[in-house]
This record gives structure tokens, C-alpha cells and sequence, in this order.
């Protein structure tokens, strides 16, 4: 019985290991792009065009200078990034929070259409109705304005989609009900009591939404001309476009100065979704 014991942990102990050297590999898979990245952004153009390297150089103060020294400015860039995706992100969460607590905690007549319908606008491609954005936007004198890259973010299907799902598998209705007879309206039920309760959900819905904000090209590239409103991912794209000399160095520092925020955002917000992970897992 003892022998079967010891087999039994020394089996458990070499599954446990197996996971971990997989979990570590992986882990390592995933931060390798951006090392190499981050790696390339302190190398000069000859010695990327040389080939891959692990090991930084030093070069990265004249990458940088290169950088600032483009017909754009990175700093302004930076700022109008985070304007459009910083608000985005705000409107994104708290309404799409707010949308689904109304198909949760309401019992109407379309409440079932309603949600199909938001379903069915999950499967329209953004690039589908650009053109007709586009002129909308023109009729209405908003290009070069960030007004339509941050109020669409208003209504985004797929987030509340994710976080009615979260509701319906964490959200007591009894909670809303002792509110409501305690003499609190219905915003201030939400804010107060549903918001605290979704804040998991939250934060890992806004550090997608942020990251896709941050990285989008494609309207931001359509709608602003003005290059006082650049946002980054708009002047990187425009750094391949020297017709003398293409310097990767630059590119790759801008790439890297792209990327860093995200990182910012993700650790600052990851501490919610781990939590939220722990409350899950001791729930009864």
C-alpha cells in the first residue's frame, strides 16, 4: 500500500513538472517576438539586415533620434493614442456593462430579439460599411476629428456579449432586489453595486479593448489627415515610406514605443483579472 502510495506522488510530482516545463516554454514562446522587437530597437539597420540577434546594441539613442527627427512628432502621436483609446475604452466597458445588466436583470418582451439582433451585428465587418462611415462623417464635418474613432466604441457587440455571460454566471438577482427596496435607483445600483462585482470582466474586456484601439490603422488612416493628429501606429506605418533610405532601427523603436503602453495597461489591470480568478475558484 506504501509502494503504491509513493508511486502515486512520484507520478503526480513528474506530471506536475511536465506542466510546469511546458508552461515555461510557452511562456517563453510568447515573450520572445517582443524581446526580439525590443532587441532591434537598440540595433542599427545594417546589423538587422545582418540577421537575428538575442543580444542588444547600441544604438538605440541614435534609433531614437532618428525617430524624433521625422516630419511628425512621436510625443504628440503618443497623446492622441492614448486620447482615442483611453476614452474608447472607458465608453466601451461601462456601456456595454450597462447593456448587458439590462438583458440580465430586466424580464421585457424583446429582451431575447434584442440580444440576437446584437448578435447578428457581431458578424458585419468594420471594413464593410467604412465607405458609408466615411461619408457619414464628411456630411457631418468630423474627418480630421477624434469624435468618430471614440463615440462608435459606444456599442461593441462582442463585449457585451462577454460580460452578459459574466452575469448570468455570477450576478444574484436577490442583490438588486434588497437595492430596490432599500430606495436606490437604478443607475445607482449599477454603479454602486453591479460596476464592483464586474470588475474582473472589466478589466480584462478593457485591456482589449485598449490594445485594439491603440493598434487600430485602418480608420484612424481614413479619417485623419491632419499630422498634428497622427495617432502611432499611423506615423510607424509611415516610417517605410523614405524613398532614400528605410532606417528598421527607427521602425523598430517605434514599434517598440507602440507596444509599451500595453504593457503598462496589461500589469496594471491584470491584478483584477487574477482576482477575480481566485473569487471564482472558492465560490460556492
Amino acid at each position: 500500500m506504501e509502494k503504491i502510495k509513493e508511486g502515486s506522488v512520484v507520478a503526480l510530482r513528474v506530471n506536475r513538472t511536465i506542466i510546469y516545463i511546458v508552461c515555461i516554454l510557452l511562456a517563453l514562446l510568447s515573450i520572445l517576438p517582443f524581446w526580439i522587437m525590443f532587441v532591434n530597437a537598440t540595433r542599427s539597420t545594417p546589423e538587422i539586415q545582418s540577421g537575428l540577434s538575442l543580444l542588444p546594441s547600441t544604438h538605440m539613442m541614435n534609433n531614437l533620434r532618428v525617430l524624433l527627427d521625422k516630419s511628425f512628432d512621436p510625443v504628440q502621436g503618443f497623446l492622441n493614442s492614448f486620447i482615442i483609446s483611453g476614452s474608447a475604452t472607458i465608453l466601451t466597458v461601462y456601456f456595454s456593462s450597462l447593456t448587458a445588466y439590462g438583458l440580465v436583470a430586466y424580464n421585457w418582451k424583446w429582451r431575447q430579439p434584442f440580444f440576437t439582433f446584437i448578435m447578428c451585428v457581431m458578424l458585419i465587418p468594420a471594413q464593410a460599411s467604412s465607405i458609408g462611415f466615411y461619408q457619414f462623417m464628411y456630411k457631418l464635418h468630423w474627418t480630421n476629428n477624434f469624435l468618430p474613432l471614440i463615440l462608435p466604441a459606444i456599442a461593441a457587440p462582442a463585449v457585451v456579449f462577454f460580460m452578459r455571460q459574466y452575469l448570468l454566471a455570477t450576478l444574484s438577482l436577490e442583490i438588486v432586489e434588497a437595492a430596490r427596496v432599500d430606495g436606490s435607483g437604478e443607475f445607482k445600483t449599477f454603479n454602486r453595486i453591479i460596476l464592483p462585482l464586474m470588475m474582473p470582466a472589466i478589466a480584462t474586456q478593457a485591456i482589449f479593448a485598449f490594445v485594439a484601439n491603440w493598434n487600430n490603422l485602418f480608420m484612424p488612416l481614413i479619417l485623419l489627415t491632419d499630422k498634428s493628429k497622427y495617432t502611432m501606429p499611423i506615423m510607424v506605418s509611415l516610417l517605410r515610406g523614405d524613398i532614400y533610405k528605410t532606417e528598421y532601427g527607427s521602425i523598430y523603436m517605434g514599434l517598440a514605443l507602440t507596444a509599451l503602453p500595453l504593457f503598462i495597461v496589461y500589469f496594471l489591470l491584470s491584478r483584477y483579472i487574477i482576482a477575480g480568478v481566485a473569487l471564482g475558484g472558492v465560490k460556492e
